[in-house]
């Protein structure tokens, strides 16, 4: 046995409820009220041939296009992180760089060119008083 199958869980298989809400349960899809039921043997019928057809027709789907499927998403997964590792990331970083340095250049300009006017109108302002007669 490898460590594939060591991590893989036979019986829990969607350990981080990724499709709880994907439920399908007979209970979870069909319901009577009070006042409008069936007979019981039609609801038993029922059930069995609810749970049957899906268990059949899941059964049958995953085997024909699951490992298919499986692979395709495999393949994607892998696009994506391939992607993000050699060329969302990096341009990111060289993104920040060059804002960087734009951050410097206008700081510098902001600095030199409004300071001295906004210190200006600032020390205007402090003389004007308000007198209430």
């Amino acid at each position: 046995m490898d460590d594939f199958d060591k991590e893989l869980d036979m019986v829990r298989r969607d350990p981080n409820d990724l499709n709880k809400h994907v439920q399908t349960a007979f209970e979870d899809v069909i319901g009577e009220p009070e006042g409008a039921h069936s007979p019981d043997c039609v609801w038993r019928a029922s059930a069995m041939c609810f749970k049957g057809g899906k268990a059949c027709c899941y059964t049958l789907l995953t085997g024909l296009c699951g490992i298919f499927i499986g692979l395709y998403w495999g393949c994607e997964f892998a696009c994506i992180s391939f992607d993000q590792i050699w060329c969302t990331t990096p341009m990111i970083r060289v993104f920040s760089i060059y804002m960087g340095c734009l951050q410097k250049f206008f700081g510098t300009c902001v600095s030199c060119c409004l300071a001295p006017i906004c210190e200006t109108c600032g020390l205007l302002f402090t003389n004007i008083s308000i007198k209430k007669s």
